[in-house]
Order: C-alpha cells, then structure tokens, then sequence
C-alpha cells in the first residue's frame, strides 16, 4: 500500500504541475511549479521530498516532464524568466535527471523543432549536457545496473543517438552547427566519457561491486562500425595502455570490454586498435587472449590483417605478429601464420595477379613471421620454409615487373640468411632503394620499450665515452703538435712549412691512346687482350661511327655483330651503356642493313635473354633518333644519359607519350602561337619503318631450344610488344602505318589476356598506338570487323584489371577510340567513300 500511495502521490504533484505550466500566467505560480518538479531531483532532506518519490518520478514521470517543458518553449512564462531563474530552474532539469532520457528528449526535439530561438535554447542545454560530463554518467548509469529496466529496443534507440549525434546536430543545424557537435570535437570527447565510466567500473570492482560493460563495448564497436574508430581509439589505448602497465584492474576491465563487443563490430575495433596501437606488448596488455576465445578476433588478427589487407603500415605487421609472438599460448597460431604467409608468398598465381603493393605487404609479414621464430621452431619447420623460399623465388624472378624479382631476391636472401642452410646464404645483385632496406631491416625487429630506459649503475653515453678528456683535444690539435717556427730547435732550412701541394684530382698517365679510325677500333675490339685499349676502343666508338659515316656503313654489320657478342671481360665502368650506344649509332647510321641483322638474329639460337633483350633497346632508341629533325638531333657522340633514356617496362613512359599526343591532337584556339614554328624536316624513320616492326612478328610462335616467346619467356614478350608498340607510334603520317597497325592488332589479339601484368601492359600501349597512329578512315575500313570487338574487351579491361596501369591505359584507348570514330562518322566525305 505504501508503494501504491506514492505512485499516486507523485501522480498528483506532477500533474498539478503540467496544469500550472499549461494554464497559469502567473509568474509566480509557475516559479513554484519548477521548484516543485525539482525537488524530485534533489537529494537530500531539504528537497521535502523522499527517496521513494524521487526514484519514482526519475522512473515514470521524468521524460514526460522534458517534453512538456520542450512543448512550452515559446509559452509566455517561458520568457518572463530571468537569466537567473532559467540557470536555477529551467536548467536543472535538463541536466540532474536520468541522462539517458535527457539524451532521447534532447535528441528528439532538436530533430522536431524548426529554427527558432527554442531550438538555440535546447541546443545550448545539449551542449552544456556534453560539457557536464553527462555521458560518462549516462554510461555508469548501465555499468551499475547489470539488467537494466530499459527495453532492448530503447536501448538500440539511445545507443544510435549517442553514437550519431554529430550527424543529428550537422543535418538540423548546418551551416549554424556549434562546434563541439562536430565529430573532430565530439567523439574524442565521447572517448573521454568512456574512460571515465571505465575508472569508475575499476573502483567499483575493487570495492566489491558488480558491474556491466555491455552497453559502453556497444558504444565503442557502433562508433568503430561507422568510422570513427581513429580519433575515439587514438583517445583512449594510451590511457588504456598506461593503466594496463601494471593495474591488473584495469586489465581485467580492457578484456572484459573487448569480449563484449558484437561480434559484428569486433573488426572495426581491432583494426582500430593494431593502428593506434605503438608496440605488441601494449596491444596486448589491452587486449589480452581474445584472439584464442573469439573466433571473429582470431579471423581478423591471423588472415584477414595479414593476407586480405594491405592497406596498413609496417607497424600494424609488427603489432599483430609481435603480439602472437609474446604468449606462450599464442605461439601455436605465429606458426600457422607463416605456413600461410610463406604459401601465400610462393603461390605462382598471386605473383601474377596481385597487386604489387599488396606482394610487398606479404613479403613484409613473412620476413617479421621468420625473425619472431625461435632456433627450434624454425628447425621443425625448416622443410616447408625451404620450399617456399625456393618456390617463391622462382615465381618472382620469373616475373618481369623489376620490383618484384628485387623483392623475391631479397626475401630469398633473408630466410636463407636466417635458416642458415649448410653455411651457405644466398647473394643476390640488385639495387639498393628504401623498399629493399626496409625489407632488410625487418629480419633484426627492434626490441625498444615502451619509454627510453635510464642508464643503469651510471654508466657514461657512448656521446661520453668518444668525449676527448684533454682540452687540447677538444679544440681538434694532435697530441703532439709540430714545432713552431720560433722554436730555436727547429732547423730554418727545412721545407716541412711549405703547403703540400694537392693531387688528389691527378690521374695516372695511360700508355694507351684511343683509336683514330673506325677499323682500328674494330680491329681492338675483335683481337686485342690489352684492358685499356679495349676500354679506349669501346668509348670512342660511337663518336668514330657518327664521324665517319661512309666508313661505318662498309663495316656496319661486322661491327654490330662483335657488339652483340662482346662480354665485359675486364669489368669496364658503363660497359652495357657504352656498348648499346655504339650499336645504336651503327643502326642510324645505315639502318637497313643493320636493322636486317638484329631482327634476323633476335629469333635465332643460342641468344641468353638479355642478348635479345639489348636488340629490341637498340632499335627502340635507334628508331626514335631517326623519328627526330636532324636539326634536334645532338651530332657527335651521343651522350649515355640520352641513349638510355627509352625503358619501355616503365608505365610513366607510355602515360607520356599517349599524353603528349593527345595533346598535339588538341585543337587550341589562341590569340596567337606560343612558340615559334619549327622548319620542316624528312621524317628518317618512315622510309625504314617496315624494317623494324614486320621482321619482328615472324616466328613469335614458334618454341626453340633455348626460347620461347609464349610459354615461359614473358618477360622478353613484354619488351617485345612495347617495342612494336613503340614503332608503331612513330610511324605517325608514314604510309605504312596502316598496315603496321592492322598487323600489331592481329600480333597482340593472342595475347590479350596474359596472366603476366608487363605483357598486357604492352598490349594496351600497343592498342593506344595502334588508334593514335592510324588514320580515322583506315581505323574504319582495314579494322572494322575488329572495332565492335575492341571497344568491349577495352572496357572490360578498364573496370575489371587488377592492374591499375592496365585500366588507365584501357580507359586511354577507350577514348581515343570513340573520338576517332566520332571524327569519322561526321566527315562526309568518308561516309561518302564508304557507301
């Protein structure tokens, strides 16, 4: 009965209330009316009010109390109050009540309300409840209640509320929105809050109480979910982190936290964590054995992070694998991730075709998996480790992307390295970049603290210890420094005074003088066993060839063929430059014959690859010196840096060449020309065109002994098509072209879906030639059959490669296609020709 009459007392007060609020125009009454209602939020004998009362009204009569006071906003009483009274009256029961309920009324109204001086009131009210500390109290609010009285579905309503309040505020209040309601502001301070609830659930449990943490790992995972994970987490893992150090509290409350995350919110957590997180031991103080208990945590930290991601730095790497690798119990699963890690990294196929950058990545985790295992794990698995490492490396040195075989060259280096096979370690040559070092580097992890330790029992900084004792040493003098001149000792006709004079630039005298005529360079290079003049003979070449055109051309064939052939037998400093220039100045200087030679021999037997490799160099850089004016041409011996400047495996260079014509193909209206017209020149190249590109599309499918072009070979493929590629953009306006480019089509149509990524890169620039370098009308009339068909393999190119350049270069080719057709289909003249 007691219960009962309560209820019913409270009713009755809180009723009068609403009427009072509703009806009167008295001020006076109304004042009593607030403080009525706020008696029912004070705690203490003074309010004249129970316990009883009070838990009643927070529990029945409190939301309905908000929303009468929001509904008379623009009441007349409601301005009659002063700044004093609203601070006393008004404000208090937005901000002493049940947080929760104030959240959902607040967030209601603000989203009901138009703009109006009541809705500036209500949002001044939601700011002060944020800076209030209300909702570290709304979150202790349903840590101490294990089961509280809300239902689940006012508890999915309040929890969306409280992690989308930004977006609430931004969608109602933009452009007039404060600025602690934007997220860079709201959720670090919702971070806040959460640490605060945490502090208290740590004190409550250490006085005995029992407390939940569902609701705030709620919180957490819903605002990760929604990508908001980087400020809240950057926030609260190094106060967790510090807490953990040595509180085993706090321990027990961060995996308790973590345990009562959804599972599916658990990804977005985790991956928050590894990022904010600065070494293993800390993530996993903080997150302790949840990898081995939660089976979403066990996805995320053993494959998915480590396999299907690639988009972390190195430090999220050692974070996860350092913390498997830091527990006795989590060591099994670092062993299950180099198994497949290390089978991941040798598969043939993903070295085919997968990114680059997401290769990198694996090659990182494998190497910091390797250098985590101890002596004896690393002898069980030695077997499986070393035919991976073999596997591995031969999928990548296979692959004709430079990148990747440094990376198989490196990781190679390194597992050999580290299971110490028989004494013997691999060593491999290959240049030396910030990626290779890093690989390097990832097989000695540092194992710094968390803080810069003190010098222990005082020993002195190595800064110290180098620090000269003597102050004459300090000051840069020898110990024991020269006599002076007015030393009475010293001997007057001595010249030890005198400066040294400097050598260091001198050379040695060479014995040798370089060649003066072309036949006598010919003749060392052939016959002689002397180092320095094979070396004179070899950098004078060149220049003697372009000097002496008429003797080059009655020597060119015999020469280029000792080029081709000659080994850098004394190791000459830029011996493959040296000798690719001389090549090249031979295939200028009389190209038929010359070009006959090297394509006849590029198919030929017992060539190693880079042999025939250096051939296609030599015509790529031979046909773009005869495409140039010989006005623009540098006469004299060409310098190393301009003839080795063409690499056709790069993509920047073929984005470079589409671009620039493209734009040569962009009409421009202006008021005048920007720079002067150049004088008309022969075109060397279009003459000897035919030369260079049809020899080369002989014979491609057919396997010899020692080559074959389509099977094991890509990497010579590759080169290959960008070469004809290459000579097909420069035959630009030559006659030929349009046979040349029905001819590169019909080549590179097999083709087309090669596994290797170079391969069909040089397909596509091949194509993007093809359209650039055809007329409209031969595109239409030699290639019309082949057009329709083009256009859909380009555009399923262009969104389904896993190549990024393949897609560029598909989207490239897509547009100059149809702007060709387009330009032909409006000309009369060419419809006119076709019908």
């Amino acid at each position: 009965m007691e219960f009962g009459s309560t209820h019913s007392e409270v009713r009755l007060k809180v009723a009068q209330c609403f009427r009072t609020l509703s009806t009167s125009t008295d001020n006076k009454d109304v004042t009593e009316a607030l403080k009525t209602l706020n008696s029912f939020l004070d705690d203490g004998a003074e309010s004249g009010t129970t316990s009883a009362e009070r838990e009643e009204f927070r529990r029945a009569h409190y939301s309905r109390t908000l929303r009468v006071l929001v509904g008379h906003l623009q009441a007349d009483w409601m301005h009659a109050l002063s700044p004093t009274q609203r601070s006393q009256l008004w404000d208090p029961l937005f901000l002493r009540g049940p947080p929760d309920q104030t959240l959902l009324v607040l967030m209601e109204a603000v989203t009901q309300l138009s703009s109006s001086s009541g809705l500036e009131r209500l949002v001044s009210i939601t700011e002060r409840f944020l800076q209030s500390g209300r909702l570290a109290d709304l979150l202790w609010s349903f840590c101490l209640h294990s089961a509280p009285s809300a239902s689940p579905q006012l508890r999915e309503t309040l929890l969306a509320r409280l992690t989308a309040l930004p977006d609430i505020t931004a969608n109602k209040l933009h452009p007039n929105n404060r600025p602690i309601f934007a997220p860079q502001r709201y959720y670090p301070l919702l971070a806040s809050e959460m640490l605060a609830a945490l502090e208290r659930t740590c004190q409550a449990l250490r006085g005995g109480t029992d407390c939940s943490l569902t609701f705030v790992a709620q919180t957490l995972g819903k605002v990760c979910i929604q990508g908001h994970s980087g400020p809240v987490l950057a926030a609260m893992f190094p106060r967790l982190a510090l807490c953990t150090r040595s509180d085993m509290v706090w321990q027990r409350v961060c995996w308790k936290l973590l345990e009562n995350v959804p599972e599916r919110w658990m990804e977005s957590v985790l991956t928050g964590l590894i990022q904010a997180a600065k070494s293993p031991d800390a993530f996993s103080r903080v997150v302790g054995n949840l990898v081995l208990t939660n089976k979403k945590a066990h996805f995320v930290l053993t494959h998915k992070v480590l396999l299907l991601q690639y988009k972390y730095e190195t430090q999220v790497l050692k974070t996860v694998l350092g913390y498997l690798a830091s527990d006795r119990e989590r060591r099994p699963l670092l062993i299950q991730v180099l198994q497949s890690v290390s089978q991941a990294w040798a598969n043939p196929s993903a070295v085919k075709h997968t990114p680059l950058e997401q290769q990198l990545y694996v090659s990182k985790a494998l190497l910091l998996t390797a250098s985590l295992l101890k002596d004896s794990e690393l002898q069980e698995l030695r077997s499986d480790l070393l035919q991976c490492m073999l596997g591995g490396m031969q999928s990548h040195l296979d692959s004709s992307v430079v990148r990747i075989r440094t990376m198989g060259m490196v990781v190679g280096e390194c597992l050999s390295s580290r299971m110490d096979i028989n004494g013997t370690k691999l060593k491999f040559e290959y240049e030396q970049d910030e990626e290779t070092r890093e690989l390097l580097s990832l097989m000695t992890p540092s194992s710094e603290p968390e803080s810069d330790p003190e010098p222990a029992d005082g020993a002195p900084h190595a800064e110290e210890i180098r620090e000269p004792s003597d102050p004459t040493a300090a000051s840069g003098s020898t110990p024991a420094s020269p006599r002076s001149k007015t030393d009475p000792d010293s001997d007057l006709d001595s010249d030890d005074d005198l400066t040294p004079y400097d050598m260091s630039g001198d050379q040695a005298m060479s014995q040798a003088s370089p060649p003066r005529y072309l036949r006598d360079c010919l003749e060392t290079l052939i016959s002689s066993e002397d180092s320095e003049r094979v070396e004179l003979s070899l950098r004078a070449a060149a220049g003697l060839v372009r000097r002496n055109i008429f003797a080059a051309k009655e020597i060119s064939v015999q020469m280029t063929k000792v080029l081709l052939h000659m080994e850098d037998k004394y190791s000459i400093n830029g011996f493959l430059a040296l000798r690719q220039a001389a090549m090249v100045a031979l295939t200028v200087i009389d190209a038929i014959p010359v070009t006959q030679y090297l394509t006849t021999e590029f198919y030929s037997l017992n060539y190693s690859l880079r042999q025939r490799m250096d051939i296609l160099e030599v015509l790529a850089l031979a046909a773009q010196e005869l495409s140039k004016p010989v006005a623009d041409k540098v006469t004299g011996a060409a310098t190393t840096s301009e003839l080795t400047s063409y690499r056709s495996s790069d993509p920047a260079d073929w984005r470079q060449v589409v671009e620039k014509r493209i734009q040569s193909k962009t009409k421009r209206i202006s008021k005048g020309s920007a720079q002067p017209v150049s004088k008309a020149a022969p075109n060397r190249y279009a003459p000897v065109a035919g030369y260079f590109f049809f020899p080369l599309l002989k014979n491609y499918d057919r396997p010899e002994v020692t080559f074959d072009l389509l099977g094991s070979d890509q990497l010579v493929l590759g080169r290959l098509i960008h070469t004809l590629g290459l000579f097909m953009h420069l035959a630009l306006n030559a006659p030929i072209a349009a046979q040349m480019g029905a001819a590169l089509l019909d080549f590179v149509w097999a083709v087309r879906y090669h596994v290797d990524q170079m391969v069909r890169r040089g397909v596509l620039f091949a194509v993007c030639s093809v359209f650039l370098s055809m007329p409209s009308q031969s595109l239409l009339v030699d290639l019309g059959e082949q057009l329709f068909e083009t256009r859909t393999w380009l555009a399923d190119v262009a969104e389904g490669d896993p190549d990024a350049d393949c897609r560029n270069l598909a989207l490239q080719s897509l547009v100059l296609l149809d702007k060709s057709l387009k330009k032909q289909l409006q000309d009369p003249k060419a419809l006119s020709l076709e019908s």
